[in-house]
């Protein structure tokens, strides 16, 4: 089983992270009302702003890979009655 979890958890962890990225970019344009986030070296933002938007990805893209692992984990339980990484 390990065989075939490892290869769809990393299609679904590609899949997660295209997600997150749209997901940020929506909160991100409602937020600030800009469409992309300030890049850590363009210099028309303070410290302040690229620090703000670095966290709020990464606290997205955190949640995301949390869930979707998740939710592939318990995808393996239902199909094979074992958690995967069990012996």
């Amino acid at each position: 089983m390990k065989l075939l979890f490892k290869p769809l958890s990393m299609l679904f962890s590609v899949l997660g992270g295209l997600a997150a990225g749209v997901v940020f970019k929506q909160i991100w344009k409602r937020a600030a009302g800009q469409d992309d986030a300030p890049d850590a070296d363009d210099q028309n933002y303070t410290w302040k702003q690229v620090l703000i938007a670095a966290a709020v990805q990464g606290a997205i893209f955190g949640l995301v890979k949390a869930a979707v692992q998740r939710a592939g984990a318990q995808g393996v339980r239902k199909t094979t009655g074992r958690w995967p990484g069990d012996d």
